[in-house]
């Protein structure tokens, strides 16, 4: 074989370029009989957040055009409007509101929750496992916890679950911004029964996400993983914030910075949180609440704490925005402000106040400049 010939068999089996197979979007096999099982695999959905809503409902289009007689899915939210409006949207045939957690608990064989914080989800499986007591399964019920959590709530969820029969628990959070999610593209961690994975995983992807990262059996692996990627995350919206509000005190242009951001930074995700800053766009009903932004960062200190593992970036940023989080309360308590829920990269308002400058509107810091001697 010529070495142009292999090149080209080289490049089109292996399209990243970095030797080796390409990792295949599912790390697992198939599970034995897909699409073929003796009964139809009733699909339960809790929390219906900007993120939930978003999974849920690409989860049911796909299923609807792919899965032969698949039910519609059952989904639950504290506000049953957000369910109803999906109904509205994609018909019955594809989604259900359930009465209760109760119904979802009981009638659901594998049950997906996306929840805010870890309170909610520690009550929303309580509630699940008083339910089962008292109405053992009879058949395998699988538990997919896709929550942002501290790691050690996995285990205790484990706890909750496994004195019943036939349940099983696994852990995958997801990265990405309602936007990514609205496509599909999100990237699914998971970690726990190696079977349970292999069953979802083929379920999630594509319809919900593009690849899998499988983190082994221990349920506290994909949390802790989720936190690491957050940290990643948390710590490139502070070093931009910082970046930008230097510049607005040399008086450079924040799409200067932007432009920059582009150039030497390619990064989607990267470019879309400096896009947000550049233009003060913090409407955090499109992105990432800060809300949970400050539970995450709250999180990741705690896990570094416990692994004598220290990031001063994130110590730092959490300051930021908490700062930016009470300038926006006091804001929207004076009807001053007009984004009801603030976005993580407001982040950048904490950085601004401590150097002196307008917090959410950057156009008033245009020409300030540092005084040269």
């Amino acid at each position: 074989m010529s070495d142009l010939l292999h090149s080209a068999l080289h490049s089109a089996t292996n399209p990243s370029g970095l030797g080796g197979a390409e990792t295949p979007p599912v790390p697992y096999s198939r599970p034995s009989t897909p699409g073929s099982a003796a009964f139809p695999i009733q699909i339960g959905f809790v929390g219906l957040g900007a993120m939930g809503a978003l999974m849920a409902r690409n989860l049911a289009n796909h299923r609807a055009a792919h899965v032969h007689a698949s039910p519609p899915i059952l989904v639950w939210n504290r506000s049953p409007a957000k369910g109803e409006k999906l109904v509205t949207e994609l018909g019955q045939h594809k989604i259900r509101v359930a009465k209760s957690l109760e119904q979802v608990a009981t009638e659901c064989d594998i049950i997906f929750t996306v929840l805010a914080n870890d309170e909610v989800v520690k009550s929303i499986y309580q509630q699940f496992t008083e339910t089962l007591k008292h109405a053992p399964p009879a058949r395998s019920k699988i538990f997919v916890e896709m929550s942002t959590i501290y790691p050690t709530l996995a285990g205790e969820l484990d706890t909750l679950l496994s004195p019943l029969s036939h349940c099983r628990l696994i852990t995958s959070p997801v990265f990405g911004t309602p936007s990514v999610a609205d496509a599909a593209q999100l990237l699914i961690v998971m970690s726990g029964d190696y079977r349970s994975k292999k069953e979802v995983a083929h379920m999630l992807v594509p319809s919900v996400g593009r690849k899998v990262i499988d983190l082994g059996g221990n349920l506290e692996k994909a949390p802790t993983f989720k936190l690491i990627g957050n940290s990643l995350i948390l710590g490139t919206l502070e070093i931009l914030a910082e970046g930008y509000t230097l510049a607005d005190k040399a008086g450079i242009a924040a799409s200067e910075v932007h432009d920059l951001v582009k150039d030497i930074f390619p990064a989607p995700g990267l470019i879309r949180y400096s896009d947000r800053m550049s233009h003060d766009q913090f409407d955090g009903s499109t992105g990432f609440a800060i809300d949970g932004g400050i539970k995450d960062a709250s999180h990741i200190r705690r896990l570094t704490a416990v692994h004598n593992s220290p990031m001063p970036t994130i110590d730092i940023a959490h300051q930021h925005l908490i700062t930016a989080r009470a300038i926006h309360t006091s804001k929207v308590q004076a009807g001053k402000e007009a984004v009801e829920v603030l976005d993580w990269s407001g982040i950048v308002a904490g950085t601004r106040v401590a150097a002196g400058l307008e917090p959410f509107d950057s156009h008033k810091n245009l020409g300030v400049q540092v005084q040269e001697d």
